[in-house]
């Protein structure tokens, strides 16, 4: 879902520097494309090791969702969109603050657990629920000022909270696809431009009346 820094061989256990080899990889190639050898050079771990800590590529593939889940939510949970004191505010800057970490790379930005889920939903439903996991826990997290925020500005409708926190992520994910398929990264960031201001029409609110 965000950017982690990328990987240093030099540093933690084996099985975290494969983790953090595979975040890279994953992103810029692709499960199918990412061979073991790929992972143990780039983690500069023997085959041994990686066979040591997880039984297959699969499993490998299952452990690298969990681990960037797990990464992620600090990451997040840090981040400045928390800050405002108005719940609609707060949605609002975690849509700005997603569009901000669009930079670098498309494979730096891009999120691991969308592009595995593309490409191995039917072949390893293993991967996949893992995968499920981090991207609807993630979306669980805007759930409360969604709900908060239309109770507060007195929004009714034929949609959720659950929903919205959804579409977020629906936008998010495919403004990921949009950028690799046209290779810029400007596609992405208009995609997030565009999801404020539909929450801002759901809301009823016109943008200078959210600054």
């Amino acid at each position: 879902m965000s950017r982690p820094t990328k990987h240093s061989p030099e540093r933690g256990s084996a099985r975290t520097r494969l983790l953090e080899a595979a975040q890279d990889i994953i992103r810029a190639k692709g499960f199918a494309a990412t061979t073991v050898d790929d992972l143990c050079r780039a983690a500069d771990v023997t085959k041994g090791a990686f066979f040591h800590h997880f039984g297959s590529k699969d499993a490998l593939g299952v452990a690298a969702a969990e681990f960037w889940a797990e990464t992620t939510t600090g990451f997040f949970d840090a981040a400045p969109y928390h800050e405002p004191a108005d719940p609609l505010e707060r949605i609002l800057a975690y849509v700005a603050f997603r569009k901000a970490i669009i930079a670098g790379d498309l494979a730096e930005f891009s999120c691991l657990v969308g592009t595995m889920a593309q490409e191995v939903y039917a072949s390893s439903p293993d991967i996949r629920d893992a995968c499920g996991r981090s991207i609807f826990g993630h979306a669980a997290t805007l759930e409360a000022d969604i709900e908060t925020a239309r109770w507060d500005h007195g929004i009714a409708g034929d949609w959720t909270a659950e929903s919205l926190a959804r579409h977020t992520q629906t936008v998010i994910q495919g403004a990921f696809v949009l950028a690799k398929a046209g290779n810029d990264p400007e596609l992405a960031r208009e995609s997030l431009d565009h999801l404020d201001r539909y929450i801002r029409h759901l809301f009823h609110i016109a943008e200078e009346d959210a600054k």
